[in-house]
């Protein structure tokens, strides 16, 4: 434990604390001793009791004060927070749907390269049939002119 000499309305005294607190102690010790001189100041002389307890009642009014806006800060926090996470789930539904609906165009782009190859398979075909039959009728055309000569 170590001791620790503060001065609290222009009054010494020894306190203990932690060892290591010290600097903490003396500057909780003078935060307390500037609002009791405004509130003296402001007030005049009430009497050091009254004095004391209206600085501690203004004190523990700012600590509630912000006890209450941590504590609503918190819950907007989690709201958004909340929000964050529906955000993130839809978000996370729409890449699905979108991971569904691309597999299907990959399907569909598949399934018309396979109808383009067979088409152009078909062609090719047909093509080679009407080319050799032109042959055939340009050999026979050939021959019966070679014939009529």
């Amino acid at each position: 434990m170590a001791n620790v000499k503060i001065v609290f309305n222009n009054k010494e005294y020894i306190l203990s604390c932690d060892d290591g607190q010290e600097k903490s102690l003396i500057s909780l010790v003078k935060f307390l001793d500037d609002r009791h001189q405004d509130l003296k100041n402001k007030l005049g002389n009430i009497g050091e009791n009254k004095l004391l307890l209206i600085t501690a009642i203004k004190i523990i009014d700012e600590h509630f004060d912000l006890k209450n806006k941590v504590k609503m800060q918190k819950q907007r926090i989690d709201k958004l927070s909340d929000k964050f996470m529906e955000i993130k789930n839809l978000a996370i539904k729409y890449k699905d749907n979108k991971d569904v609906e691309i597999g299907d165009l990959n399907l569909k782009i598949d399934k018309f390269k396979k109808e383009v190859e067979e088409s152009q398979h078909s062609y090719e075909t047909m093509l080679d049939k009407t080319t050799s039959t032109l042959e055939k009728i340009l050999e026979k055309k050939n021959k019966i002119n070679t014939e009529i000569q």
